[in-house]
């Protein structure tokens, strides 16, 4: 029992996310993952609900077999 216990522990620290990184004029940063069907499209989506009406800029996107864009919301983030 102890044994299945410590490893739930390890399994679920593996998932644990990384610290936040930070813009140069202090904002935080969101990793967006869209590999799905839709591509960036998805992307844009998510970022637009993560950010709201204050838009947000593109810091990097990555297109190879998992899409991911990096996001600075212009005002603060809300979580989703």
């Amino acid at each position: 029992m102890k044994k299945l216990a410590l490893l739930g522990i390890f399994a679920l620290s593996a998932c644990s996310s990384a610290p936040p990184l930070f813009t140069q004029d202090g904002r935080s940063t969101l990793q967006i993952d869209c590999s799905g069907g839709n591509g960036f499209a998805e992307c844009q989506r998510r970022a637009q609900v993560a950010c709201g009406t204050g838009g947000y800029d593109v810091l990097s996107q990555t297109d190879s077999s998992k899409r991911t864009m990096v996001i600075a919301c212009r005002k603060t983030a809300t979580s989703y």
